[in-house]
């Protein structure tokens, strides 16, 4: 699949790291629609494994820089890609500046862990809330909320960019039926120790936090954003 896209991207150029995304999501979508009954079964496991978790973003641990200095050390996130604190039941996470990688982090764990045959599902906060609220209007909210609930890694994007004031109770749910039994990634702008007062009810905020932050490991990225310095893209230049 990756050799795919890349064969079809090489005569491109992307000016934005959002133009390249864009390019990629098409062809993933693309992808759905063609057929793979000729991919031996471990190659359609995979297929389906990344088709279900939804990633927001073509992310492999593969494709990490750690050039830029951000506070990334390559040994810890080489220890995470080995999935063994998915095994733990332990959970990842993410803080930094906007623009620092934290999304394509997140999504190049989750890309390993469907290597790895675990059950991996990516959610933008908002998006999940929305989706909850939705459900629970038109009476599908049990087997809606099951889904974030059992998925053996659940990633939360863009956590705190409002309060979830009345809303908290619906991420509670889902955090209960994972404590110890899966992980979860979170990633946000906020340092942890703002959390508390972003979810807005205090009550509740001790109850979330308690069940994804004691049994958490945590990553800050920093400096400035990388799409600042994002220059013209030219895949037409051969691979290798």
């Amino acid at each position: 699949v990756e050799r795919w896209i890349l064969a079809r991207l090489r005569h491109q150029k992307f000016f934005s790291l959002s133009e390249l995304n864009s390019a990629i999501s098409q062809l993933l979508e693309e992808l759905k629609h063609r057929p793979f009954r000729k991919l031996p079964g471990q190659g359609r496991r995979l297929f389906l494994r990344l088709k279900k978790a939804k990633l927001r973003l073509n992310a492999s641990v593969e494709d990490i820089d750690y050039r830029t200095s951000r506070g990334l050390d390559k040994a810890l996130v080489l220890q995470f890609a080995s999935c063994r604190w998915i095994e733990e039941h332990l959970n990842l996470l993410i803080t930094g500046p906007t623009g620092v990688g934290k999304s394509f982090l997140a999504c190049a764990l989750g890309q390993k862990a469907c290597r790895e045959d675990y059950r991996t599902q990516y959610f933008r906060l908002p998006r999940l809330l929305q989706e909850l609220n939705i459900a629970r209007a038109d009476g599908r909210y049990g087997r809606v909320l099951a889904t974030p609930a059992r998925t053996e890694l659940l990633i939360i994007d863009d956590w705190g960019l409002q309060p979830l004031d009345d809303q908290a109770g619906m991420i509670l749910e889902i955090l209960e039926d994972r404590y110890n039994v899966r992980s979860t990634i979170v990633t946000s702008q906020l340092p942890v120790y703002n959390w508390h007062e972003a979810i807005g009810d205090l009550t509740l905020a001790d109850a979330i936090l308690d069940r994804l932050i004691h049994n958490a490991y945590q990553i800050n990225l920093k400096g400035e954003s990388m799409r600042k310095r994002l220059k013209t893209l030219d895949l037409s230049r051969p691979l290798g």
